[in-house]
């Protein structure tokens, strides 16, 4: 029952919320406090300041969510220990992604996963990038997928994909009947570009100052999806990963154009926790990673991840 209580407890400090860790557990919510209630009885003392909106922990409850997390840290790399010898993977694998990378890429490797690992409980969300190292650093998910991802800190980084960057251009576009560009050649185009916010947006202007080209940006988003549609309409040119944009090249709604110098690229890369303990399924995951799959439409399909009137506008960034 204490153990059961100490799982609720760290449940609901990660997710900052009694109705989502009662979600998760399927419980009720009068279930979830009675638990936590009891666990303060047991304990003499108040680990939650339930006078505040979000709550906040105690200095109690502060230091027994440190040592609970230590304490589960181990018992899960028990848990993984002792299933390796048995060469059976189970357990629940939270993973947090990016948009782009989310809906796009991961369709493939979701639908693998689960036909490999059916007794591993694999749920991902599709965030902002800031969302996605808050969850990782609230411990609200095992592992983040992001781009040009940090090292450094209380997280640690391992290196996916290298997507190559390119121009995109509408196809009534004077360059779209380019086959490639240079940098030059952009000087003084309209731009349609990410929001200052992101890190994708500042190596995109340390890259233009570096090439001595200037440009009027009239549009900017927090996504690939809304940068895409406002070049397709001629709003102006964009500088995307070529691989974001595969099918509306072949669709002809636009137009890439790799750089003949100074490559640019946008770096993908699993973030976890430093000094967190990664699980057996996790490492599978990670490693399927590195496998490659082909990724198409029908993944998306029949993952049940998206409708069919939805893959095409949901691939945003």
């Amino acid at each position: 029952m204490l153990l059961r209580n100490a799982e609720i407890f760290c449940d609901v400090v990660a997710y900052r919320s009694f109705s989502k860790a009662a979600e998760v557990r399927n419980l009720s919510q009068p279930a979830i406090s009675q638990a936590l209630q009891q666990l303060e009885e047991y304990l003499g003392c108040t680990l939650i300041d339930r006078s505040k909106r979000p709550f906040d922990l105690t200095s109690a409850g502060e230091l027994y969510h440190e040592g609970c997390r230590r304490l589960f840290d181990g018992f899960r790399k028990v848990e993984d220990d002792v299933q390796q010898i048995g060469d059976r993977i189970t357990g629940r694998l939270r993973i947090a992604s990016i948009y782009s990378v989310g809906l796009l890429q991961m369709a493939g490797y979701v639908a693998r996963f689960r036909d490999e690992y059916p007794d591993v409980d694999l749920s991902i969300d599709y965030l902002h990038p800031d969302e996605v190292y808050d969850r990782l650093a609230r411990d609200e998910v095992d592992l983040g997928i992001v781009s040009f991802p940090k090292d450094g800190g209380d997280f640690s980084s391992i290196p996916w994909q290298e997507q190559e960057m390119g121009l995109v251009v509408g196809p009534s576009h004077p360059l779209s009947m380019r086959e490639s560009i240079k940098w030059e050649d952009i000087d003084g185009e309209t731009f349609v570009g990410f929001t200052a916010d992101l890190r994708i947006r500042r190596e995109i202007d340390r890259q233009l100052k570096r090439a001595k080209v200037s440009v009027t940006v009239v549009h900017s988003f927090d996504n690939i999806e809304n940068i895409k549609r406002a070049v397709e309409i001629g709003a102006g040119v964009s500088i995307l990963p070529l691989p974001t944009v595969r099918r509306e090249i072949e669709h002809g709604f636009l137009r890439g154009l790799p750089f003949e110098d100074r490559k640019l690229h946008r770096p993908l890369g699993i973030i976890h926790r430093r000094h967190k303990h990664i699980s057996n399924a996790a490492e599978k995951f990670v490693d399927l990673l590195h496998d490659e799959p082909v990724v198409d439409d029908s993944a998306l399909l029949s993952t049940g991840l998206m409708t069919n009137g939805e893959v095409r506008d949901a691939r945003t960034a």
